[in-house]
């Protein structure tokens, strides 16, 4: 049987991802087996494991924190938003069905056997389970049928830690506040309060940590420093996305969709010194970018549709003419196409002309490709990017419906009726070529031809297709070149060690700033 802890928060983006990664670390560091456990994410930004199941990207960085492989048994349910009222409902890493907020509210306490299910085999198998919370427990509309704060803390009997964003402002109310709306049986369930995102003195903050004690009844157990690390980010309220620009040798500008998903694919782009990656969300803010990358996307034809009256589209299509490298992953690949079509609707419905700057068709279809690939770009001689010909690249998928490149002198028009498989076409016309090949999918050997490039023109189903150093320093050497400045000035990282020394400078920085004796004290007793 493991040991339990919680980490909740009074609102969402006060940190308890990073604070829950950080136990992970340091728990993992004193050579107990530990594993991370969030029963309910709701997030756009999600990964297949090696089964081919789907789970959130929280869950894999605490596992990665942890030194274990991730596994959806740490997230059992996974909602990710189609639009303000309904989510696509994933449980066990696999489709339930599109839902609204309202009916999903109605059935999910059918959801707790799985939940808890998921939770028994980690509890079998691992020293401590480190659970997170979401949102803030004090959300008196939910908490009745609560199955991710207080209600899952009661069914795994884990002591729970509080946590304030002080760099917000007002974290003194937001603990004090909360602990105020939680039943007494959830407030006993309360050991600890942690104070987040600290900058300053904190012998200045003393005073205030010694009132809210007796306020309260809680012990302040820590005051953890704002600390500038870069590790993966749950949801839409990255910060990355109002990082202000920093002065770099090459500019990357990602289009922000308003549905954007998986945008940690570009975080490995963003580690690289003299590398500035930038989000837009209009045709002002677009400039003149030495890169432009169309990302993933929850409702390709409604981001699509977004992108057209916004003034985007033309503002890419004109940049493309110019010779700007456009490249496209998942969504962002299917809108590079000529047509999408949607019979069953499931996004949109109908069918909308693409940007017409790959000759590809996409169909839309109930079945969810869900599946980890490796494999190595083929021959791009002819691209804006021949020096990635042959390089390795691995990867997952994650994508409804599929994408075919036109044969030979086909329109593409009206009916999409153009297709053979890429894989059935492996000399195309259009001068386009196909990305490259899947050599294992979820690791059984296979040879499949994927993804399409044409010029200046890129597009894959692969996310993290620039995880692998040489990818990305292929492409960055490539845009060097095409600005006539030295890549010796700018070089790509292991991204896998990037992460771990993140990990590393996190476990440190909260490990001096809790009260670690008290933590385990915390861990020990229970409740």
């Amino acid at each position: 049987m493991a040991k339990a802890i919680m980490v909740q928060g009074t609102m969402s983006n006060a940190g308890k991802s990073y604070l829950a990664a950080a136990l992970c670390r340091i728990f993992k560091q004193d050579g107990y087996r530990v594993a991370p456990f969030k029963s309910q994410n709701m997030a756009l930004n999600s990964f297949i494991t090696e089964e081919g199941l789907e789970m959130g990207r929280a869950q894999v960085m605490q596992a990665e924190a942890a030194g274990i492989k991730p596994s959806v048994l740490m997230n059992p349910i996974l909602l990710k938003p189609t639009n303000d009222t309904g989510s696509q409902v994933i449980v066990n890493g696999e489709v339930l069905g599109n839902m609204s907020a309202r009916d999903y509210y109605k059935n999910k306490l059918s959801l707790v056997p799985k939940i808890m299910e998921a939770y028994n085999q980690l509890d079998q198998q691992y020293d401590i389970i480190v659970l997170e919370g979401a949102g803030s427990p004090a959300e008196i509309n939910l908490k009745q049928d609560d199955i991710v704060n207080m209600g899952m803390a009661k069914l795994a009997h884990a002591p729970v830690l509080l946590v304030g964003d002080i760099d917000r402002g007002g974290v003194f109310a937001s603990l004090a506040g909360t602990l105020m709306l939680l039943e007494e049986e959830e407030r006993e369930m309360v050991k600890g309060l942690v104070i987040n995102k600290f900058r300053g003195d904190v012998s200045i903050l003393e005073p205030g940590l010694r009132q809210i004690e007796q306020i309260t009844g809680k012990e302040v157990v820590g005051v953890v420093p704002y600390m500038n690390l870069d590790l993966e980010d749950e949801d839409s309220l990255s910060e990355r996305f109002s990082h202000e620009d920093k002065a770099a040798l090459i500019d990357i500008a990602v289009i922000r969709l308003p549905r954007i998903s998986n945008f940690t694919d570009f975080n490995s782009l963003e580690c690289i010194d003299g590398v500035s990656v930038r989000y837009v969300k209009s045709a002002q803010e677009l400039r003149s970018p030495d890169l432009l990358i169309l990302p993933g996307t929850k409702n390709t034809m409604e981001d699509l549709l977004w992108l057209r009256q916004s003034g985007l589209e033309a503002a890419i299509l004109k940049l493309a003419a110019q010779g700007t490298p456009v490249f496209g992953i998942c969504g962002g690949y299917q809108m590079l196409g000529k047509e999408l079509h949607d019979p069953m609707s499931v996004e949109h419905g109908g069918s909308l002309k693409g940007l017409g700057l790959l000759p590809t068709v996409t169909t839309f279809s109930a079945q969810k490709t869900r599946t980890q690939v490796s494999g190595v770009a083929g021959d791009l001689s002819h691209t804006i990017f021949p020096n990635l010909s042959g390089l390795p690249y691995e990867g997952y998928e994650i994508h409804m419906g599929q994408t075919v490149i036109c044969p030979k002198d086909e329109m593409c028009e009206s009916n999409g009726a153009c297709g053979s498989n890429n894989s059935n076409n492996p000399s195309i016309s259009h001068d386009a070529v196909c990305f490259g090949s899947i050599l294992k999918r979820n690791g059984a050997d296979c040879e499949e031809s994927q993804g399409c490039c044409m010029g200046n023109v890129f597009g894959t189903y692969l996310h993290g297709v620039f995880d692998h150093p040489q990818m990305a320093q292929g492409i960055i050497e490539a845009l060097c070149e095409r600005k006539g400045i030295s890549a010796e000035q700018i070089s790509a990282v292991d991204f896998a060690s990037y992460k771990e020394t993140q990990y590393d400078l996190l476990a440190k920085g909260v490990r001096e700033a809790l009260d670690m004796e008290r933590i385990y004290q915390i861990l020990n007793e229970g409740i």
